[in-house]
């Protein structure tokens, strides 16, 4: 079988998705699956509605669009604000979007209207990360005008935190939340369906036990496709962390010097890693790169140290591992969000779905996703 690729196990994935879908349900909170990390993969799409979520979501229509093809049969969510020039595509292969821009939202009223269409919308909150969102105090006025579009209805709110400047989400900004969702409807004389509280982020605060107010949605897609939250990235109790790993090969193991030699100057990517002089070692190159992969996020089997990586080619120091690594041997490693995400852009990573489950690695076989 080729290599590199990601094993997808379906079965592993689907118990994820019920298991967070079920724990949710007791504070009434719906999951909606984002498969932007997958591609809107229709496989994975229809594994997570069998599994219980309310919708599908991606952040970029074209995966919409896949799984339109597919046949998924979900109600599909654009989660990243529309680009201007794709509304005519938002309208018409997704249900609902997430939008803070008026401009873009006229857009979208005159392109339903030409499809004949009504378009659901949750406008963005900015609650602190600073990537999108209204400012609390202009949502108001945002959702009256809203209100008053042909062919647009105001789904609800939300908000997306820990994306860019890590803030968590935690009972003081998701209280802000409710005000807000309690200050729309009370002032503007709507009923608002959804108050989406954010991503898998949320999970330790949602399962937490502590009130969860108005939020009754949350958007999860790492705590699924890897069983962690993104915090810590800790794994979730009872989920599975294998779900998706990738293979790589060998394509050559000697013993080198731990350190280079001759003048040092600039690395393809940028300054070149320290390393510190520890004689002769074992090291092994792994068909993989940056082009593949983020290898910053790849989780190695205990023994093996990676060292760094070119455009296509992974260094590691297997002296410690137990297996002694030739050509042609093949290696599992673990994935981060940011490592799942590049191997399933990447066109030169396989992607082999499997529906029966196989043993779930040790938690001690790989080390921490974040050093």
């Amino acid at each position: 079988m080729s290599a590199p690729r990601l094993l997808i196990d379906l079965e592993k994935l689907h118990h994820n998705a019920l298991t967070l879908v079920q724990r949710l349900a007791v504070d009434s909170i719906s999951v909606t699956g984002v498969t932007k990390a997958a591609l809107g993969a229709p496989e994975i799409g229809k594994v997570l509605l069998r599994a219980g979520v309310e919708s599908l979501a991606g952040s970029r229509i074209e995966n919409l669009e896949s799984m339109c093809r597919g046949g998924v049969p979900a109600s599909r969510t654009l989660i990243r604000s529309p680009v201007l020039s794709q509304v005519d595509r938002v309208v018409a292969h997704a249900d609902v979007s997430f939008n803070t821009e008026l401009d873009t939202i006229s857009a979208l009223s005159l392109a339903a209207d030409r499809a004949g269409r009504t378009h659901g919308l949750i406008l963005m909150v900015e609650l602190g990360d600073l990537r999108e969102g209204i400012m609390p105090n202009d949502l108001e006025a945002a959702a009256r005008q809203v209100l008053h579009l042909p062919n647009i209805a105001l789904k609800g709110i939300g908000t997306n935190l820990a994306c860019r400047s890590g803030v968590s989400p935690d009972t003081n900004n998701m209280a802000v939340l409710s005000s807000l969702a309690d200050s729309i409807e009370a002032s503007c004389g709507t009923m608002l369906d959804i108050v989406s509280g954010g991503n898998s982020a949320n999970i330790q605060w949602a399962l937490s036990g502590t009130d969860t107010g108005r939020i009754n949605n949350l958007r999860l897609g790492e705590s699924i496709l890897l069983g962690r939250e993104p915090l810590q990235c800790q794994a979730i109790d009872g989920l599975h962390t294998d779900g998706i790993t990738l293979v790589a090969e060998v394509i050559e193991t000697k013993v080198k010097p731990s350190h280079p030699w001759g003048e040092i100057a600039q690395a393809a990517f940028g300054e070149p890693l320290p390393s510190i002089d520890r004689g002769d070692i074992r090291k092994t190159i792994f068909a993989i790169g940056h082009q593949d992969t983020d290898h910053y996020g790849l989780l190695a089997p205990q023994g093996i140290k990676i060292l760094g990586a070119s455009s296509d080619h992974l260094i590691v120091d297997s002296s410690r591992y137990h297996e002694n690594l030739t050509v042609g041997s093949e290696v599992t490693f673990g994935l981060n969000y940011s490592a799942l995400l590049r191997a399933m852009t990447s066109p030169f990573v396989a992607k082999v779905m499997m529906k029966s489950s196989t043993p779930r690695l040790p938690a001690e076989t790989v080390q921490s996703c974040r050093a």
